[in-house]
């Protein structure tokens, strides 16, 4: 049973802060709509900002594991994952970037929240200077780097456009990049 309210605590959290942001979202709120008590929330988080810290390591795992299997569907081109991020910025909930988000929101540059945005940066560049390396592109580290700036950029302008176009630009722009 335990488990459960930790999990419910984190999916209710998580939908919560991706949805209306983390300073959005008090504790009361996450109580009252996890329909968890106060004290198992504090057995299972010291504080709100470990459960910010929970959920986006559980957003980290399974957005990284969504684009891998995307980009695997795709024929692993590299510039699938612009594919795969235009159809799903073309979801009518479609907020961006849940760690830009934390990003943008957290007030702290040396706190958790901040180096579980930076790790999760580093791993997407990662999987990216993988498929250029595996695609043949010379120099796949400094190129996957350009990806990711084109990736969150594009991101960023799809929330305030509410368009998925800037996604299909950045592509076109990615593929010049491996020309």
């Amino acid at each position: 049973m335990a488990t459960h309210a930790r999990e419910r605590l984190i999916d209710t959290a998580g939908a919560l802060f991706f949805a209306e942001g983390i300073r959005a979202v008090g504790v009361e709120r996450l109580l009252a709509d996890s329909g968890i008590g106060r004290a198992s929330f504090y057995r299972h988080f010291a504080s709100k900002d470990d459960l910010v810290v929970a959920v986006l390591e559980r957003r980290d795992t399974d957005w990284r594991r969504w684009l891998a299997a995307e980009v695997e569907a795709r024929g692993r081109d590299p510039l699938a994952l612009f594919d795969a991020l235009a159809d799903d910025a073309a979801r009518g909930d479609f907020r961006g970037c849940a760690f830009i988000n934390a990003l943008a929101e957290s007030a702290d540059a040396d706190g958790p929240v901040h180096r579980l945005a930076v790790a999760h940066k580093r791993a997407v560049t990662g999987f990216v200077a993988g498929l250029l390396a595996e695609a043949g592109q010379s120099g796949p580290e400094a190129l996957a780097r350009r990806f990711v700036l084109l990736m969150d950029g594009a991101t960023v302008t799809v929330v305030r456009e509410r368009d998925a176009a800037p996604l299909r630009e950045a592509r076109a722009i990615a593929a010049g990049l491996m020309a």
